[in-house]
């Protein structure tokens, strides 16, 4: 029983965390930016590489300031080097797909900062671990976000007609 119950774990916590983000979605951008400051403070900094790597991922969005989202963005994909760097850790295949997206976010948070060179390098490795996906609604959904980044740099890497894409708030 005791097993059963840690071998859950892991999937309440990220069940919490899908709920967080469904506030945030429906638009309760403050509340949900509190709730994942909480779990955030619940795990620690050494906790789980998969739950760091998620919440870090989602606090990002929740952030007002650029440099403050590139932080969380930044801890994001740390934690999913973590994860991926640890072959026997069971959650290195979900972290693993993260990585077009983690590389796709912090594209964009270079360029609305104005280093078009740091968010031209990082689209490289969204494009590059894109491939990996599956051609089902997440794949294809990253790759089309890819394309509009792409499309706003234009060839020179600055984009024409702003910072860059607006993320979700």
């Amino acid at each position: 029983m005791t097993e059963r119950q840690e071998q859950a774990a892991p999937d309440a916590l990220l069940t919490r965390i899908g709920q967080v983000v469904m506030l945030h979605h429906a638009g309760d951008r403050e509340e949900a930016r509190h709730r994942l400051l909480g779990l955030w403070a619940e795990i620690g900094e050494d906790g789980d590489p998969l739950h760091r790597c998620t919440l870090a991922h989602y606090l990002a969005d929740t952030q007002d300031d650029p440099g403050d989202e590139l932080a969380w963005d930044l801890r994001a994909l740390t934690a999913a080097e973590e994860a991926g760097g640890t072959p026997a850790y069971d959650g290195a295949p979900a972290v693993r797909g993260l990585y077009p997206s983690l590389h796709l976010d912090l594209a964009a948070d270079y360029l609305r900062l104005g280093r078009p060179d740091a968010a031209r390098a990082h689209l490289d490795r969204a494009r590059g671990a894109a491939r990996t996906l599956a051609d089902d609604r997440y794949g294809e959904g990253v790759r089309a976000a890819i394309r509009r980044l792409e499309a706003q740099m234009g060839e020179g890497g600055t984009p024409p007609g702003g910072p860059g894409p607006p993320r979700q708030r």
